[in-house]
């Protein structure tokens, strides 16, 4: 059997333990590499790239390539993307070097991703582009919404130290392709994350995983940066719980418009959310390093596909507001 050879493009938190668990795992039956960059990937390069995972004694750590110029790889089997919606475009170019004719790109994203139109048969707007989204069509034109597998993560995951990233829990992947399609690909695809040691499961509805994911990000990831809280610090408060409320239901009358499928409901979601623990959400962990947030795909697009279904959503155009505001701050060092 041939060798599968897989980039993982931007190896931060969750890229990079992906990158870790399939290295680790797959052997002689994978080529893995990553594309990262900075002190993260000079650590990468001189130390190999650690991984603690939860309530694991010792951190798998694995010799891995790793570079930020994907020019320097030959074309790939597959691509796994650790990249935020915002770094998605600029991205794109280096990206495009390692596709070869049938590449698969599995797109593991937070929040309304670029295609997520495409071959929708739930909406009654297939096709439809958001340039916020895809800034020029960029993504659309050089990567392709046909090669794309969607990907949910429920795992929580976070770079201490620069080749360092530690998991916070077990964690579960969800995989789907936009059209519902079981396909051949997203079975094999299944199979090397199960291989890895992945906690994985496919669906013909990935948009429900979505939509059921955002209902929970939309909500936390921007309170936590306007309020530097943590999960805990928010459930405790009983107005930061108001809003948390406030915002789910927002989501999930923008979801079912659309024709998502809610799997609990909003009572049961923030029984969930008691559960999480003193956990830093993504958002919260890019505002403290400085880092530009990823804004758009998780809270302006609940704004803006609640314009496309006719979905009032007051509470989260407040939100986007303060949030994009912050963002502007933080970026100025302010």
């Amino acid at each position: 059997m041939a060798s599968t050879s897989i980039c993982i493009y931007g190896a931060g938190a969750l890229g990079g333990a992906i990158a870790v668990k399939l290295a680790s795992r797959l052997g002689d039956n994978a080529t893995v590499s990553v594309v990262a960059r900075g002190a993260h990937l000079e650590a990468i390069q001189k130390n190999g790239l650690s991984l603690h995972e939860a309530d694991a004694d010792k951190p798998i750590n694995v010799r891995i390539t790793a570079t930020d110029d994907p020019t320097t790889l030959p074309p790939q089997d597959l691509i796994i993307t650790g990249l935020k919606g915002h770094q998605l475009g600029p991205a794109a170019e280096g990206m495009a070097t390692l596709l070869k004719g049938n590449t698969r790109v599995v797109m593991v994203l937070n929040g309304i991703p670029w295609w997520y139109f495409h071959r929708d048969t739930q909406s009654g707007h297939a096709e439809l582009q958001f340039d916020e989204l895809d800034p020029d069509g960029k993504l659309w034109r050089l990567i392709g919404p046909e090669r794309v597998i969607g990907c949910v993560a429920m795992q929580g995951a976070e770079v201490v130290n620069p080749g360092e990233i530690r998991l916070s829990n077990k964690g579960r992947f969800v995989l789907g392709e936009p059209s519902g399609e079981m396909s051949t690909d997203l079975e094999s695809i299944a199979g090397l994350f199960a291989e890895a040691d992945l906690n994985v499961s496919t669906t013909p509805r990935i948009r429900d995983e979505i939509w059921n994911k955002l209902t929970g990000n939309a909500a936390f990831n921007p309170i936590s940066a306007l309020t530097r809280a943590l999960m805990t610090d928010i459930m405790a408060d009983p107005a930061l719980f108001d809003m948390v409320g406030k915002i789910m239901n927002e989501v999930r009358a923008v979801g079912s418009a659309l024709g998502a499928k809610f799997s609990i409901t909003i009572e049961e979601r923030l029984q969930q959310s008691r559960h999480i623990g003193p956990v830093r959400t993504s958002m919260l962990q890019d505002l403290l390093a400085g880092k530009a947030l990823e804004i758009v795909p998780l809270v302006g697009m609940v704004v803006a596909l609640g314009r496309t279904a006719k979905v009032p959503t007051p509470v989260s155009e407040v939100v986007l507001a303060l949030v994009t505001q912050l963002d502007k701050e933080n970026q100025r060092g302010g």
